[in-house]
């Protein structure tokens, strides 16, 4: 099992954007199982004005879980490799996803099951599928999500010619 120190030696995202809390299952450039614990005290959940009145608002926002389930594909990526400084060596983008689908909300006390499958790689371009799960049932269904790998010093900005 992966924990958060060694989430963060693979890993550029810190607290409170860091959020995947383990891996439980890898096979190296193939898939990776991820844990994420969603917990009431995560800001964005800060208290709003007027009590709850369903469970509605406390719905764990899609983005993240989207967001989660990329460190998870990110984490597989760079296994090999890692790189937590993007300042230097290769730096993670994603690129698009496509046929994301949403089940059940995710609410606070639910740990989300990331599944995720390397479906294809060519050179420094990666392509992942996958899914993800609260208690066995699916929340989030992933067709493909595109990550290319760019060094660091090719996303600075180039000094303007004299």
């Amino acid at each position: 099992m992966i924990g958060v120190p060694e989430l963060e030696r693979i890993l550029p995202h810190r607290h409170p954007m860091l959020l995947v809390d383990r891996v439980t299952r890898i096979v190296p450039g193939e898939t990776l199982t991820a844990v994420k614990a969603v917990t009431v005290n995560e800001p964005w959940y800060a208290p709003g004005p007027g009590p709850k009145t369903s469970a509605a608002p406390y719905a764990y926002p899609q983005v993240l879980l989207i967001e989660s389930w990329c460190q998870a594909a990110g984490v597989l990526a760079t296994w090999d490799r890692p790189n937590p400084d993007v300042l230097t060596g290769d730096v993670m983008l994603f690129g698009s996803l496509s046929d994301v689908g949403f089940g059940d909300p995710v609410l606070p006390g639910s740990t989300v099951e990331h599944h995720v499958r390397l479906v294809r790689s060519l050179g420094d371009t990666l392509v992942f599928g996958g899914d993800a799960q609260v208690d066995g049932t699916t929340v989030m269904t992933v067709g493909q999500v595109l990550m290319a790998m760019r060094p660091a010093m090719s996303l600075r900005p180039q000094p303007e010619p004299r």
